[in-house]
């Protein structure tokens, strides 16, 4: 038997034992559901994503789709299969309101659910996690007309969506993308211009593609002021549903990326009069909401989309450190250090010490980065149930701040995971032949995914840490507060790392007000990246000391591996944060005062 993807145990744990996700049914969104129905959808997906998902993950990765000679994608047909499978499901629809075809399921035992096919395949998964972030922005934004054409279609897999931002000579520049929309006097747009790095761009997997299209109106503001947001169908739509003419929006070519290759990767021209729709060149396209709110609007489906992404990067790092772990236990190799007869058997790697720090850390860091996850996802089901305003405005608050971590921070130790469960398999590690490979080329992309490291980090003390005077952050600490305060009172280990944690927190605090205090932007972010993985290592710190709490007096393996992550973490990991914030709070200018000419 193949190692598992996923930790049913864990999740049940986290969504259950700690997270108390039941609870959510005496809420009135909730009411239909029960934890009968939660355990259902996970078996569902655990099940689907095993035998569909995870069978063909080697296989797209070899067979990544091409363009054939008439410009069509060819995909392997184990994708379209699995995704109509996914679909027909329901799942798709599984958060969206019980009005638009959805099932109301909490968000976070949605994201539990997705994470399964995100372990077993990354390429395949990414279409339905596209899809819905586009559904869910245009449910928010889009007028009753736009969610009529194009919502329904979407939720039952009858249309695929996506997200253009990037152009090729604007990546995270979003301020500098050259797209123009044209109004032609009945309410449409006419948009050319070019994107670059679009995933599901183009494929035939689906009836239709639902693009959602920065662009700028000529005279609007300069910069992201001037930015909007369009639909901009691969095929028009009618009224009925039933498609119309070929738009115009073409595909350019392919990117070939390192991993995610099952996902078409790819370059979009629009207006360039490959196709006439109303037999006039020009992409058909549709604004969705105000004119130059479009950059707003977009950062409703990013930070949902930056909170998928992080859950992408641990279901991979999960995957492979379950797999280095059933290695590690099955795979004899060399005698214990004071073994002196060469002919004495051979014991498992994870009798060796090394091996298992190595195994330590990959678990300390995907089930942490699993819990943060979690955790943000319920503040998400927080933020749109809780019982008063009060609640729900803590919850947005605290999910603000955590955003760019929940991101970045699995993005980063996740990936690590994924290293170390290639040195765990030793040189069978980096062979074709073993899937740790792979799951490190897939998780690579994630730290580049829906905004750099440094974008995360920039957002984090640019914007986070200082929005409503510190209110975020104020929040943050009070909710750690409270751990550390149930932890002292709990003694033992949870009180030794309570302290530790309530120190750390301090520095937090005294850090971010010495960024600050020269009141010079430049100084304050220089080194905005340390501070973003800093904190999230104080974040990820408390969250072990929640799961500590959650394990209490209990018994068994399962507990007991609970107790050594949080140790591990607390004594490997959360010390390293000390010289990061004495560096920080030095306003060190090494990297803004090097001349570009040194290197």
């Amino acid at each position: 038997m193949p190692a598992p993807v996923l930790s049913r145990r864990d999740l049940d744990f986290l969504l259950y034992d700690w997270l108390d996700i039941e609870s959510l049914t005496t809420r009135s969104r909730f009411a239909e559901h029960s934890r009968e129905t939660f355990d259902a959808v996970l078996d569902l997906s655990a099940d689907i994503a095993t035998k569909h998902f995870a069978t063909h993950n080697k296989k797209a990765d070899a067979q990544e789709p091409r363009m054939d000679e008439d410009g069509r994608v060819e995909i392997i047909p184990e994708v379209k299969a699995a995704l109509d499978l996914f679909s027909k499901a329901g799942l798709i629809a599984g958060g969206f309101d019980e009005a638009h075809g959805g099932m109301q399921l909490p968000i976070a035992v949605l994201r539990a659910s997705m994470a399964w096919f995100q372990a077993a395949n990354a390429g395949t998964s990414a279409y339905p996690f596209l899809t819905a972030a586009n559904a869910s922005l245009l449910v928010a934004h889009g007028s009753d007309e736009q969610i009529a054409t194009f919502v329904p279609h979407m939720l039952e897999g009858r249309f695929f969506g996506t997200m253009c931002l990037s152009e090729p000579q604007a990546g995270s520049s979003l301020a500098d993308i050259t797209t123009k929309a044209v109004p032609v006097g009945d309410g449409t747009y006419r948009l050319t211009g070019t994107k670059m790095w679009i995933s599901g761009g183009d494929h035939e997997l689906t009836e239709n593609i639902v693009h959602l299209v920065l662009a700028k109106i000529p005279g609007g503001p300069a910069g992201v002021k001037g930015i909007s947001l369009f639909i901009v169908p691969k095929f028009l739509v009618d009224s009925d549903g039933t498609l119309g003419d070929r738009n115009d929006i073409a595909l350019v070519g392919l990117n070939h990326k390192m991993g995610n290759r099952g996902t078409t990767n790819t370059l979009l021209n629009l207006g360039e009069g490959t196709y006439t729709p109303g037999g006039e060149a020009g992409a058909v396209g549709y604004l969705l909401g105000e004119p130059n709110k479009g950059l707003s609007y977009m950062f409703h489906m990013m930070n949902e989309a930056r909170i998928g992404v992080g859950f992408l990067a641990t279901s991979l790092g999960y995957a492979g450190y379950l797999q280095s772990l059933d290695y590690a236990r099955t795979r004899t190799q060399g005698r214990p250090l004071g073994a002196k007869d060469p002919a004495s058997p051979q014991v498992a790697l994870v009798e060796h010490p090394d091996v298992r720090r190595m195994l330590l850390a990959q678990k300390s860091y995907v089930e942490g980065a699993l819990a943060l996850g979690l955790y943000c996802s319920r503040l998400v089901d927080e933020q749109r149930t809780a019982p008063d305003e009060a609640a729900r405005s803590r919850a947005g608050l605290l999910l603000d701040l955590l955003t760019p971590i929940a991101k970045s921070w699995p993005s980063q130790w996740c990936l690590e995971a994924n290293s170390l469960a290639i040195q765990v398999l030793g040189g069978y590690g980096y062979t074709r032949e073993f899937d740790v490979e792979q799951y490190y080329r897939d998780n690579r992309l994630n730290p580049i995914h829906e905004g750099t490291h440094g974008i995360q980090g920039m957002d984090l003390l640019g914007r986070k840490v200082i929005m409503q005077g510190g209110a975020a952050l104020a929040v943050l600490g009070e909710t750690i507060g409270e751990t550390v305060t149930k932890a002292l009172d709990a003694g033992g280990d949870a009180a030794e790392y309570a302290q530790q944690l309530q120190r750390a927190v301090v520095r937090v605090g005294e850090t971010t007000t010495a960024l600050w205090s020269t009141g010079d932007p430049a100084v304050a972010l220089a080194n905005s990246t340390v501070y973003l993985e800093a904190v999230g290592h104080v974040v990820v710190a408390w969250i072990w000391l929640e799961q500590l709490l959650a394990v209490g007096e209990r018994d068994g393996a399962f507990y007991d591996g609970k107790r050594a992550a949080a140790r591990y973490f607390f004594r490997f990991e959360l010390p390293k944060t000390g010289p990061q914030f004495d560096l920080l709070a030095s306003l060190d200018r090494t990297t803004l005062d090097v001349d570009p000419a040194v290197f």
